[in-house]
């Protein structure tokens, strides 16, 4: 049973070509399911949601203006980020802990959570990224905003923040260049993940269709509280706008993803 809309769309001006997306939002699930078999504290680890995000894009689209869609629900009940056939779609364990609620799981509670949560948000994606290539007569600015922990097993993981890209770089090199350029912030390149997963939103959204895109993950411990998210919201937002002023981030063009040929 569904009680909320599994999206959100931020209302903006469609007409200065850029969207932002949150995947991973929130970390809701509909009260029928319970927590998953999991205990409460679950909910406000990564494995539920990425943490700090929800309030970074809406600051960074009131701040900017434009519209941005938000995923309302956990990724533990399924992940947004996946294709639609994609084996981690619905996940059994993440980072150790296992969903009771998750395994076994019936065909037809996977293909429930698909129509009801999963094809829904998408269609939010693909409905605002084309009200925006309308009004604005160009390929939208895609941005898509994650947060990553600051450790992985023990390991530390020294990025502030990270852009993740597949192969088209039109977006990516200079939002590279911009964020290093402030001197005082360690940026990945495809870290701590690598940004080609076939399925994911960026590729099912824009490098199918040749949009410019970016994904930027932000260490999580920097935008845990109000003083983080406002702080590199008020960082990012200067950075986002040089982005979309530039005529050559506005036109579409596609490219191979490295994860294989379209449609393989």
């Amino acid at each position: 049973m569904q009680d909320f809309s599994p999206y959100e769309i931020i209302p903006g001006h469609n007409d200065r070509g850029m969207v932002l997306l949150g995947d991973h939002a929130m970390n809701r699930l509909p009260a029928s399911y319970g927590r998953l078999g999991l205990p409460p504290e679950a909910f406000t680890r990564h494995i539920a949601f990425d943490i700090g995000i929800e309030g970074l894009t809406r600051s960074l689209a009131e701040k900017l203006g434009v519209p941005a869609v938000l995923g309302c629900f956990s990724r533990l009940l399924i992940d947004p980020n996946r294709g639609e056939d994609d084996p981690t779609l619905i996940m059994k364990i993440s980072d150790g802990a296992i969903i009771p609620g998750n395994h076994p799981i019936t065909a037809t509670e996977w293909n429930n959570r698909v129509e009801t949560f999963h094809r829904p948000y998408h269609r939010a994606v693909s409905q605002t990224i084309g009200a925006v290539a309308d009004q604005s007569g160009m390929a939208p600015l895609v941005l898509s905003l994650h947060s990553f922990t600051p450790a992985w097993k023990g390991v530390p993981r020294p990025w502030h923040a990270a852009v993740l890209w597949d192969s088209d770089d039109r977006a990516v090199l200079p939002f590279l260049s911009l964020l290093r350029a402030t001197g005082d912030i360690l940026v990945g390149d495809n870290e701590p993940y690598d940004g080609a997963l076939k399925g994911d939103t960026m590729y099912r959204h824009c490098m199918t269709t040749g949009i410019p895109h970016a994904l930027l993950e932000v260490r999580q411990d920097l935008i845990g509280d109000s003083a983080g998210i406002a702080d590199w919201a008020e960082r990012l937002a200067p950075i986002f706008a040089a982005l979309n002023a530039d005529p050559a981030l506005h036109e579409y063009k596609i490219y191979p993803s490295r994860t294989g040929p379209y449609g393989s």
